[in-house]
């Protein structure tokens, strides 16, 4: 479990990087299939993600089960503090904005579509 959430959060982090370019060549080109692309691979940016968070928390509940089979003395686990810090928070806080930001992009993608709409009806 270790090693896959070591590779899903950095991938995450590459995927929000190349999305970042695609999505700033979108808005210049103004090119509704970019657009899209851009809101997607974010929307899967922020899957990858959530998953990642997820395993991250699951593997921390494992390996606090373990010690607490490890350590059979209540009074060890009295001294063992367990917290999970800015870590989780900031991937909570990356998780929202790489959701917003992908339906935004999205959002663009399709104001576009309707303003071309709009000036081929005139």
């Amino acid at each position: 479990m270790h090693g896959t959430f070591v590779i899903l959060l950095p991938l995450s982090l590459i995927i929000m990087v190349f999305g970042g370019m695609t999505g700033f060549l979108s808005f210049l080109v103004r090119a509704y299939l970019l657009l899209v692309l851009t809101g997607v691979l974010f929307l899967f940016g922020a899957m990858v993600t959530l998953a990642g968070i997820s395993i991250y928390i699951a593997y921390s509940a494992a390996a606090f089960q373990e010690a607490l089979c490890l350590l059979e003395e209540k009074a060890l686990l009295d001294q063992v503090d367990i917290h999970f810090g800015w870590s989780l928070a900031l991937g909570w806080i990356s998780f929202v904005a790489e959701l917003l930001t992908g339906g935004a992009f999205l959002a663009a993608a399709r104001e576009l579509s309707l303003r071309r709409r709009q000036d081929q009806a005139i």
